[in-house]
């Protein structure tokens, strides 16, 4: 017979609804593509559109990020460069953001370009959990969770992101 206390917490852990791994054996994706102004982005094998999600933005989404703290998101061409399967938004993927002309233009500002921007999910801590409308990251790139265990399976590393107004 299994305890009481440790049958509880075996309970509440098969409760628990982390990130669910998918498997992908689809076309490759070669082009993330972020639409801004149309809160949109698309995965592209080739000449194909595998994918279309809607997306929230950074909180000023008008404008290419500057600089630390701006609630931007960047414009132009990057790369997807890193995973983190212990997101607190869920799951994410890391764009490389800054870039060397970033680096350089917010030298020459004397400000801070920022960084860790991503693809991520909502979350699963309780202010995180719900779906927000409207644009309210801190410039990163934001699906539901569900949309984020499908393009974290589908897009890897290296994958080209070009983000436009």
């Amino acid at each position: 017979m299994i305890p009481r206390r440790t049958f509880l917490l075996l309970a509440l852990a098969a409760c628990a609804r982390g990130p669910q791994f998918r498997d992908y054996d689809g076309p490759e994706v070669t082009e993330v593509r972020v639409l801004k102004s149309e809160r949109r982005m698309e995965l592209w094998s080739g000449a194909t559109r595998l994918r279309t999600y809607d997306i929230a933005l950074g909180a000023n989404p008008l404008g290419h990020k500057q600089q630390q703290g701006d609630s931007r998101t960047p414009e132009g061409e990057y790369r997807i460069d890193r995973r983190n399967p212990a997101s607190a938004f869920h799951l994410s993927l890391g764009i490389d953001y800054p870039n060397a002309a970033d680096v350089a233009r917010a030298q020459a500002a004397g400000v801070d370009p920022g960084g860790d921007i991503f693809i991520h999910g909502t979350g699963t801590r309780s202010r995180f959990s719900r779906y927000r409308r409207g644009d309210w990251t801190d410039g990163c790139i934001a699906v539901t969770n569900r949309q984020i265990e499908e393009i974290y399976a589908m897009v890897r590393d290296g994958t080209r992101i070009v983000l436009t107004a």
